[in-house]
């Protein structure tokens, strides 16, 4: 039992690691725009790369499990996020950033796929459950970077570049926890190596990418553009308190894959409800301040978190032991691509036709997904159980 507890402890701290340096950027963005003179598809690109290498950088990371095994590759994964997120803001230099955001991105999504697989390792029956703790440590790093950085660490520090540096120290931490606290389990003799790459042929793979994108072009998206909406639409003030509110309201949804059952979730009424809260929010957004608006940013972050634990949990729940490394990755190559290229066409439709409304696009895109991906998946996932 403590065994398991020190694991689950762990997997947490690890998923914090995949969120606490990425989202230390949406707060800094307008000091970044402004500094280094980024226009909007700049600023979209910035937010989207690391979003774009967590799909490209999922089959290299699959790859690399399959080789060594997803200890030693979260391992990896984690100093290589400390040290390259460290060195974002030398400078500060838009190739440095760009360069540094890239391996940084890189390093996440080699990681990423580590998590479901050592669920499935290390706790085989409350798959739900663990995947439940490690998305909660996940959704309270994104919280954190977000809701801590313009109050506290910039006050203390005085400046964007040295924020990142401190965003990076708990990352290195758990890898060298990880490294200290933990066995390698070594392959069975005469077992094959699992495959690592992903099954391009796979139509529930496909699915299941396309499902989560949803959660990912909701949230990303609401990330990239509303702190540069707001100051677009003279509510700059209202920036941290949006980010914050989007931000965590989504640890709730973590509780809610973790204990509900799953029969419950499989409703296609459930699916249809998040759907809806989408365009509800989407709509209070555009057209309500103040409190409201801070409200529907809750919201959205409450149903794009919703969706990405959910996916998170169904390739353990739909694949053999030694499927779930590749399934995922697969997963996150079609979910990460598309929130990109989706966040990026809505970046260019804003600075083509300078409506401010269109930065929301993707939000829009990811309700749709739901409703027409999410009852079917889910139902089959309660069948594999």
């Amino acid at each position: 039992m403590p065994r398991a507890w020190w694991w689950l402890g762990l997997l947490w701290l690890a998923g914090s690691d995949m969120r606490l340096t990425l989202l230390a950027v949406p707060p800094v963005l307008p000091l970044i725009h402004a500094d280094l003179q980024l226009d909007e598809k700049g600023v979209a690109a910035l937010s989207g790369l690391p979003v774009l290498l967590l799909g490209l950088g999922a089959v290299p990371g699959s790859l690399l499990i399959a080789r060594v095994g997803p200890r030693r590759a979260l391992i990896f994964g984690l100093s290589m996020i400390g040290v390259s997120s460290a060195l974002r803001g030398l400078g500060p230099s838009v190739p440095v950033l760009f360069a540094m955001t890239f391996c940084m991105g890189l390093a996440i999504s080699i990681s990423q796929p580590t998590l479901p697989a050592l669920v499935r390792q290390w706790f085989p029956h409350a798959i739900t459950r663990a995947t439940g703790l490690w998305s909660n440590g996940l959704l309270v790093g994104e919280l954190l970077s977000a809701a801590l950085t313009l109050p506290v660490v910039l006050p203390l520090l005085g400046t964007w570049e040295a924020s990142f540096v401190v965003w990076s120290i708990p990352v290195l931490v758990t890898a060298a926890l990880v490294a200290i606290g933990t066995p390698h389990v070594a392959s069975a003799v005469g077992v094959p190596r699992p495959q690592g790459m992903p099954d391009w042929r796979s139509s529930r793979m496909w699915r299941l990418g396309v499902l989560q994108s949803a959660a990912s072009m909701v949230y990303f998206g609401a990330n990239t553009f509303i702190p540069d909406y707001l100051h677009a639409t003279s509510q700059a003030d209202l920036v941290g308190l949006a980010l914050t509110s989007l931000n965590g309201a989504q640890v709730p949804a973590s509780a809610v894959i973790g204990l509900v059952p799953l029969r419950v979730l499989a409703r296609p009424m459930t699916s249809y409800a998040v759907a809806g809260a989408i365009l509800v929010s989407l709509g209070v957004v555009l057209t309500l301040p103040g409190a409201a608006l801070i409200a529907a940013a809750g919201v959205f972050g409450f149903c794009a978190a919703y969706i990405l634990v959910l996916s998170f949990a169904l390739p353990a729940l739909l694949a053999e032991p030694a499927e779930v490394a590749r399934l995922s990755a697969g997963t996150f190559a079609i979910s990460y691509s598309t929130a990109f290229v989706v966040t990026l066409l809505a970046g260019a439709v804003w600075d083509a036709t300078h409506v401010e409304a269109s930065a929301f696009l993707p939000a829009l895109a990811g309700s749709a997904l739901v409703a027409a991906l999410g009852p079917a998946l889910v139902s089959a996932a309660v069948q594999a159980k």
